[in-house]
């Protein structure tokens, strides 16, 4: 619809962004969360830069390998290479709405 095109540019102004089918805009942080959590393919409860990439890509982000390594470096906080904790998704969702036009309601 024209309404949904219009939030989907007003959502990508930082960078354009392709919005997978069946999901409505705004993401609630519990959904952006949801999305990101079904690419830990290993099911290991932890999101390694490999998966975040897949993610990323599945988002219609472009330079999705660099948005991987920026987004671990900003939010894995213990360092080990992986989001693995709450916090760390938390991180993680706030910096993709910041930097990447993603919004949360």
């Amino acid at each position: 619809s024209t309404q949904t095109q219009t939030l989907k540019h007003s959502i990508a102004r930082k960078m354009p962004i392709l919005i997978p089918r069946g999901v409505e805009l705004p993401l609630s942080e519990e959904q952006l969360k949801g999305i990101l959590k079904r690419y830990d393919t290993n099911r290991d409860g932890k999101l390694s830069r490999k998966e975040l990439k897949a993610a990323f890509q599945s988002l219609g982000l472009r330079f999705s390998g660099w948005r991987a390594i920026r987004a671990l470096w900003h939010a894995d906080a213990n360092g080990d290479g992986v989001i693995s904790e709450e916090e760390e998704m938390n991180h993680l969702v706030m910096y993709a709405s910041k930097k990447w036009g993603f919004t949360i309601s």
